[in-house]
């Protein structure tokens, strides 16, 4: 039933809104890191608890972090007695409530952000809940777990099922007591927009939910405006699902915890270039532009909090933005996202749409990169960002992103806790190694799998400062190694687990010179026509793949095609010259490039013949054309020669 709310209208003091919260309720809150908290209504919460004892028992579950990692946000509710069980996604901001939980004197379980968000709309729309794949075969998976955090957490929050064969995982939908959400203005009888908040998060869906639950929806604004007169397409939360309102103070209500408002961030203008310094060179910028050579040209990318941000500031530096779109999961399409305690917030966006729809798109496979941070991995491409003994971190929407993106990069310090390093003369100096190992024997929980990535065929790469690793059927293989780095002493020697090595390369040098890295020029040059050319009075078909990179089904349809398009005007059959050196593709589609090599075959070659001056590629080029390893050479003259037989 419907809880009754005896005011004359919906304006109230924050502290009788707090009134409004009974023992033993279930809330849920809004915000993302500093983004849309309501400040004005948790510190009320809190003071009233601390005051008068009440009230207490409560249950919390929000989906993204909310919190400064000290005092705002939900530390607030970080009292003994307040809260008794805790469901959320990120847990690193609010160390108050992470501790109460990991100490076990409340129930604490740690799901998926975008699951959270998604239950949302599911309790609002009256289902049992929320059925999804994300999570298999991590630590919420209910044979590693189920997302519990401490023993006394004994509730089950996720079930495994299996549906038409697969394996899926069952959130069940809980009914919600009270919302206390966030909006810019609110008129007289509740309407809410949000024309100066940076994001939309899942204000609506939590309003829904709890109103259709029998709750009370509490929202903190920054002002009020007369009864319906608000721009009916600027309400974003409708009056009828709102029961209070509470007018903030200015310093509960910045528009994140870094910056108390910026036009830009809201989006309604356009923030002119340069607005954002340049990276200075450091660790940090070296692992960022690396993460930046994997930037896939026209494509859909997420970055992560912590070390990918670097990511966005480099694509910025390098012209890069205009042909790419970065987003953010609390609802950001492209633009250039912010970071810090900014996170979340972003500048000239082409979007911002709500938390579960952007959640909708990642699990959907929308993404074609996801770069996210490194915090430990182990020999077989396992890697933990959620729980590190007592500290709980919490995975956010790591698990959704990583587990559903066509392709990921990890990014982090090979080594923390102390790690200096110096760029100098084009070179990586570790002038004080860290005391904390990140590539261990066995992660101590399991945030994104690397055997599921593996067995599913998800291209995977973990970029640090000094080493790039690749993630292959047999686990992690070193792959690049920085200029100045020793292999045994400051890589094999500063990990846990040995990698597979068999050819390992130097980063590119531009990574470690102050000057921009022309990147935009190598990623946008369209230099396919001038890599197939055919002489017809030779006969002879030249295909020059040096340095290319094959990312994507496209580059190799594109590649069959111009072939095609050379070949089929010619009238006969053409011997092929084909120049492997530092070409790469991503190993889950070598098979489908031998075959459109072999339809390429079948259709217009005679004679062919490759070659490399990589002894591991030649190796890799005689897997995938076993019939013709003997027409695999080191050199271009010993390629041509054979032709000429």
């Amino acid at each position: 039933m419907k809880r009754t709310i005896p005011m004359p209208d919906k304006c109230v003091s924050a502290a009788d809104a707090a009134a409004l919260i009974k023992d033993g309720d279930t809330l849920t809150t809004s915000g993302f890191v500093g983004i849309g908290v309501p400040d004005e209504l948790l510190s009320a919460i809190g003071a009233r608890f601390l005051e008068t004892g009440h009230p207490r028992d409560l249950s919390l579950v929000f989906a993204a972090g909310q919190g400064d990692g000290k005092t705002r946000g939900l530390n607030h509710l970080g009292h003994d007695g307040l809260l008794n069980r805790v469901i959320g996604g990120h847990w690193g901001l609010i160390p108050k409530i992470a501790e109460l939980a990991v100490s076990g004197k409340i129930e604490g379980w740690n799901l998926p952000q975008g699951c959270i968000s998604q239950l949302y709309r599911d309790i609002a729309a009256g289902k049992p809940g929320t059925l999804s794949k994300v999570g298999l075969e991590t630590f919420v998976d209910p044979r590693n777990g189920g997302g519990a955090i401490n023993d006394i957490s004994t509730q089950a929050q996720v079930e495994l099922h299996t549906l038409g064969g697969d394996e899926v995982l069952f959130y069940p939908a809980r009914p919600l007591t009270v919302a206390l959400l966030r909006g810019t203005t609110a008129d007289e009888v509740g309407n809410i927009t949000m024309e100066r908040e940076a994001l939309l998060i899942d204000n609506l869906a939590q309003a829904m939910a709890v109103r259709n639950s029998g709750g009370v929806v509490i929202v903190q604004v920054e002002r009020i405006a007369r009864a319906r007169t608000l721009p009916a397409r600027d309400v974003h939360i409708p009056g009828i699902l709102v029961d209070a309102v509470v007018v903030a103070k200015p310093e509960n209500h910045m528009q994140t915890y870094a910056t108390q408002f910026k036009q830009s961030y809201t989006n309604r203008m356009r923030a002119p270039s340069g607005e954002s310094a340049p990276m200075a060179l450091d660790a940090r910028k070296v692992i960022a532009r690396r993460c930046a050579f994997e930037l896939p040209v026209n494509g859909v990318v997420n970055l992560g909090i912590g070390m990918p941000e670097g990511v966005a500031a480099v694509a910025a530096e390098e012209g890069l933005l205009e042909h790419l779109t970065l987003t953010a999961e609390p609802g950001i399409i492209g633009g250039q996202p912010a970071s810090g305690l900014d996170f979340g917030a972003a500048i000239n966006t082409d979007a911002v749409i709500p938390q579960n729809s952007q959640f909708d798109f990642y699990d959907g496979g929308g993404l074609d990169l996801a770069c996210l941070g490194l915090a430990q991995a182990d020999g077989d491409g396992n890697v933990n960002v959620s729980r590190f003994g007592t500290r709980l971190a919490g995975a956010g929407g790591f698990i959704n992103i990583s587990q559903n993106a066509q392709a990921v990069v990890f990014a982090g310090t090979f080594t923390a806790k102390g790690l200096d390093v110096a760029i100098e003369d084009g070179a990586l100096q570790i002038r004080s190694e860290g005391s904390q190992t990140k590539f261990i024997g066995e992660v101590e929980q399991i945030t994104f799998s690397g055997v599921r990535a593996s067995r599913l065929g998800q291209p995977v790469i973990y970029v640090t400062e000094r080493c790039v690793f690749e993630l292959t059927a047999r686990g992690l293989k070193l792959i690049e190694i920085a200029p100045g780095v020793d292999l045994e002493r400051d890589i094999l020697g500063q990990m846990s687990t040995r990698p597979i090595i068999e050819e390992v390369i130097e980063m590119d040098k531009r990574i470690f010179t102050p000057e921009e890295m022309d990147l935009r020029s190598e990623l946008l040059h369209v230099d396919l026509p001038d890599r197939i050319a055919l002489d017809a009075s030779t006969n002879r078909l030249f295909l020059n793949f040096e340095k290319m990179r094959i990312r994507t089904q496209n580059d190799i349809d594109a590649v069959g095609a111009l072939v095609t398009k050379r070949c089929s005007g010619h009238g006969g059959r053409v011997d092929v010259l084909a120049n492997y050196d530092g070409f790469r593709i991503d190993e889950a589609l070598e098979l489908r490039w031998a075959d459109m090599v072999e339809d390429m075959t079948e259709r217009f070659y005679g004679k062919v013949s490759r070659y490399s001056g990589s002894a591991f590629m030649r190796m890799k080029l005689g897997a995938v054309f076993p019939e013709a390893r003997t027409h695999i050479f080191e050199t271009k003259d010993q390629a041509r020669q054979f032709l000429e037989r």
